[in-house]
């Protein structure tokens, strides 16, 4: 029923010769596809040679953490604690506001690996939390290449940063495959 009011909603619009950007009012969720960046992500990686990443090699990704990013990962992992969902409980806490979930804030990190060339498949992850996340921030991970392991395994320096505040710092261990035929 949904896709059909949808459906009419638009039909109507063009009738009217209405043009409407079907990528801006579509949520991200709706959008997105395989190996694919939405314009409102920004993705930097500094390796000259994909075939052989190492030492020194760093991405990083931007977004901005939105409201809907918060309900959307409340409703996927069952963390519906008050302090990320109830402005008027959280401007009680030491938060005095709304704050993102650090688990939602770390995966930032997961989305600028995603972005290494070949396929890369997370073996550890540290995390330390340093500074609440507000809704509306914008912010970019960080990840270098530290050490190669060897065997394709390479370890990472990771932070996610809020303008100049470190809101996330660690290190991963990452394995990269060959992006299969």
């Amino acid at each position: 029923m949904f896709n059909s009011v949808v459906a009419a909603n638009r039909a109507a619009f063009a009738a009217f010769g209405v043009q409407q950007d079907e990528d801006a009012a579509a949520p991200p969720a709706e959008r997105i596809e395989p190996n694919e960046d939405l314009p409102e992500w920004h993705v930097t990686i500094s390796e000259d040679h994909p075939d052989n990443l190492g030492v020194g090699d760093r991405i990083e990704f931007t977004k901005t953490i939105s409201d809907g990013d918060v309900k959307q990962f409340a409703a996927a992992s069952g963390d519906t604690n008050p302090l990320h969902l109830d402005e008027e409980f959280a401007e009680k806490t030491r938060f005095r506001g709304r704050i993102a979930h650090g688990t939602l804030v770390g995966s930032l990190i997961s989305a600028a690996l995603a972005r290494l060339p070949g396929l890369t498949i997370y073996l550890s992850q540290d995390l330390e939390f340093h500074n609440p996340v507000r809704i509306d921030d914008r912010l970019t991970a960080e990840c270098e290449i530290v050490e190669d392991l060897g065997d394709d395994q390479y370890r990472l320096t990771t932070r996610v940063k809020s303008e100049e505040d470190i809101v996330i710092d660690g290190e991963a261990v990452v394995l990269i495959d060959d992006l299969p035929n």
